[in-house]
């Protein structure tokens, strides 16, 4: 048996609630990557900050307008060369 204060059960919470799905509009479609071209480098910015925008690799059909659910959304593609 163990026991959690409240306050641990509240970071507990926190904690979970980073790893939620985050929704982002797909801004702007840079091109086209990968060794066979399948993969589509995009620019999205976040339904809930939409100041915060970041670079994505998505693999499949993509166009601008288009809502991505991203399960990470701290890590960012290198851009295209």
């Amino acid at each position: 048996f163990f026991f959690y204060s409240r306050a641990a059960a509240a970071a507990k919470m926190d904690k979970l609630s980073d790893t939620r799905p985050k929704l982002a509009r797909v801004k702007l479609v840079m091109g086209r990557t990968g060794s066979r071209g399948t993969v589509t480098q995009v620019r999205v910015e976040f339904l809930d900050d939409v100041a915060r925008s970041i670079v994505r690799n998505v693999k499949g059909p993509v166009r601008e307008g288009d809502i991505l659910v991203l399960l990470e959304s701290e890590r960012e593609a290198r851009r295209l060369r």
